[in-house]
């Protein structure tokens, strides 16, 4: 498994793994294009030796002023559970961290479960709902956060 950014030769793999995954936000082609270039943050995980090139999960996030937000993240329904996502998580933090964020915040689909009980498992927690968030299906929405900051010395 490696750990990269998102290339733009990444963007058909990253979509295919997208549509076979209802549950999280379906998004074009050109959004991802937004990320290849830089405007957001995104790594995928490469499945196989260094000469694959063949996408096993992606993760996309942002900056927003303290905070890391994940935006959106998906692993291939056949790597799933082989610690794909775990390392695209900590990917994520670890760049959080780099900032010095002090939490990492998602939205998640209030019936996706296995997201749900991957997320608590990794220090998230429920913080908020918001009403009607999804569409396609209408449903709502949890807040998680997780906080990111060390505590302070002496602490």
């Amino acid at each position: 498994m490696k750990i990269r950014t998102l290339e733009t030769s990444d963007i058909d793999q990253v979509v295919a793994i997208q549509s076979a995954c209802p549950e999280i936000a379906q998004w074009t082609l050109w959004d991802y294009d937004r990320v290849a270039r830089g405007e957001m943050s995104g790594w995928v995980c490469e499945d196989g030796g260094a000469t694959a090139k063949e996408v096993a999960g992606f993760l996309v996030a942002r900056r927003i002023a303290n905070d890391l937000e994940i935006l959106n993240f998906a692993v291939r329904s056949d790597l799933r559970r082989c610690g794909t996502g775990a390392s695209l998580l900590h990917a994520a933090l670890e760049w959080g961290r780099s900032f010095r964020a002090e939490t990492a915040i998602l939205d998640v689909r209030e019936s996706n479960l296995a997201a749900l009980g991957f997320y608590e498992r990794h220090g998230f927690q429920v913080m908020g709902r918001r009403p009607r968030y999804y569409t396609a299906p209408i449903e709502d929405a949890l807040l998680l956060i997780a906080p990111l900051a060390e505590a302070p010395s002496g602490a």
